[in-house]
């Protein structure tokens, strides 16, 4: 008896193996499809339903699952470029160029993480000023802002340091202008006469380097927190932001939607069969929460299963990322200068160009530039949620004609302000030129930077009191920030050359 129910398990193992693993039936009906999805642990970050509107290509462009299909994709190809990458002064360079001529497919795997990563920082950017413009940071979805903050500085933080693994010329002097920025406390701390008692920012600079000098020590630091840190903060933080999408219901989306919004939107005809009720309160895991959440008082109307519209968007998505990133790898292999040299410096030495806006402002000033004006803003983007709270409908475009119009405004007014500010240091120069015994600490603080960021602010206040409206404000600042990031960045990659001095072209750089 024990061996006839011993082989005829074995014979039915495939049909016992499957129903262990799946707990449904077939995703055909509206009921199996939600539990597919909320009995699958990848697939229940989302809700078993999405409303049409959030599938609209034109609302959303897919930038937020672009941006985790290119994390996916440096994390996969990283994993393979760590097993022949050596964390070594002595080897790194070395273990790189045998990835590129050695290894088979390495030129290609490192291509691809190298295009990745950019497509990754530029799908972030967009998807936050998708989120900004739309006003999808407001009401319960406020924080999540904030953790979408978090997860554009990690994704900064974590190319810059893989742009300092292969230790050739690009990463040593990259590192060079990296710790000089966090040395840069040193010219309030001179100026104040304390540097002696706490030298705040030669402290920071032995934290990240490891000594006083750029080393293995530096190298290593660099290598873990890349591989292993900084992936793991990103994981934790984007797992709560994805999550809280869905807890807000989901996209943020005007109300009172009509069939010309949704058109070229997926259609379930028998959702209002399936469910009759809105839900009228909302439990969390322990009791009772109180308020409401989004999902309270709305109904399915409009919405169809995650399973499989949502699913084959963010299919598409993902194999469209992965297709840009192996046309890049296919076409422009990932830069490797020679071999780090502290004897020869580059000139220029130039970041990566997410990080030439930043490194243009450093050369006016690299306490304000380098840490600064970009705490300043990365503050000014966090407490946008919470000094704007005028109540005003979600997910539209620029909010009405008003927004669009401000929002022209303030790009006009970052061209002329930037390229003014630009031309004007191309042609005279700045207070140091003029005044050259003039106190560092009035650099510090009177410089092109600061002078823009003035700007900046002072005419967001001009924009909130015309239109009496913090969100109108918020739109002013945000645009111009935005702008000026790319005049910055537009102007350090075409128009700073040795020494950090204007050219027009490249070809009019000397010849050394």
């Amino acid at each position: 008896m024990a061996f006839s129910n011993f082989f005829e398990n074995l014979k039915r193992f495939p049909l016992i193996f499957r129903e262990s693993l799946i707990r449904h039936d077939k995703p055909v009906t509206d009921r199996a499809r939600s539990q597919s999805v909320f009995s699958n642990i990848f697939l229940h970050i989302h809700s078993t339903r999405v409303h049409r509107y959030a599938l609209k290509p034109t609302f959303t462009f897919g930038l937020g699952v672009m941006a985790a299909a290119s994390f996916f994709i440096l994390l996969v190809t990283g994993v393979w470029l760590m097993i022949y990458y050596k964390p070594s002064v002595v080897e790194a360079y070395g273990s790189i160029k045998d990835i590129q001529n050695i290894v088979p497919g390495g030129q290609f795997m490192r291509d691809v993480h190298r295009w990745a990563t950019n497509i990754m920082i530029v799908s972030v950017m967009l998807h936050m000023s998708r989120v900004f413009y739309t006003a999808a940071y407001k009401r319960t979805r406020s924080f999540n802002w904030v953790l979408g903050v978090c997860l554009f500085v990690l994704t900064l933080l974590l190319s810059f340091t893989g742009y300092l693994l292969p230790w050739d010329q690009l990463a040593y002097w990259a590192i060079i202008i990296g710790s000089n920025i966090a040395a840069s406390p040193v010219e309030l701390t001179d100026a104040l006469g304390i540097t002696h008692i706490f030298d705040v920012g030669g402290l920071t600079k032995t934290l990240i380097l490891g000594s006083e000098n750029i080393g293995q020590e530096a190298l290593i630091r660099f290598y873990w927190i890349h591989c292993i840190v900084l992936p793991l903060l990103l994981i934790l933080v984007l797992s709560p932001h994805l999550w809280r999408v869905r807890k807000d219901g989901g996209l943020a989306r005007p109300d009172n939607l009509t069939e010309k919004d949704l058109e070229g939107t997926p259609v379930d005809a028998n959702a209002e069969t399936v469910f009759k009720n809105a839900p009228e309160k909302t439990y969390n895991l322990m009791c009772l929460v109180k308020g409401k959440t989004p999902a309270v008082g709305r109904g399915p109307e409009q919405t169809v299963s995650s399973w499989p519209n949502l699913l084959v968007a963010e299919v598409a998505v993902f194999m469209l990322t992965l297709a840009i990133v192996c046309v890049y790898a296919f076409a422009l292999d990932a830069p490797l200068k020679e071999i780090a040299n502290p004897s020869v410096p580059e000139n220029p030495a130039k970041a990566p160009w997410y990080f030439l806006g930043i490194q243009e402002l450093v050369s006016y000033s690299a306490f304000m530039g380098g840490v600064g004006i970009p705490t300043l803003a990365l503050i000014g983007l966090i407490f946008i949620p919470y000094l704007d709270r005028e109540e005003q409908v979600l997910g539209r475009w620029f909010d009405n004609a008003t927004g669009k119009k401000v929002a022209w405004h303030s790009v006009f007014f970052s061209i002329i302000t930037c390229v003014g500010m630009l031309a004007f240091l191309v042609k005279f120069g700045w207070l140091r030129n003029w005044f050259p015994q003039i106190p560092q600490i009035v650099i510090t603080v009177i410089n092109p930077g600061t002078v823009l960021l003035g700007a900046v602010v002072l005419w967001s206040f001009f924009i909130m009191a015309k239109h009496d409206s913090t969100r109108m404000g918020a739109i002013s600042i945000y645009t111009c920030f935005l702008v000026m990031f790319l005049i910055l960045t537009y102007f350090s990659v075409y128009h700073r050359g040795p020494n950090w001095d204007f050219y027009w072209l490249k070809s009019q750089w000397p010849m050394h």
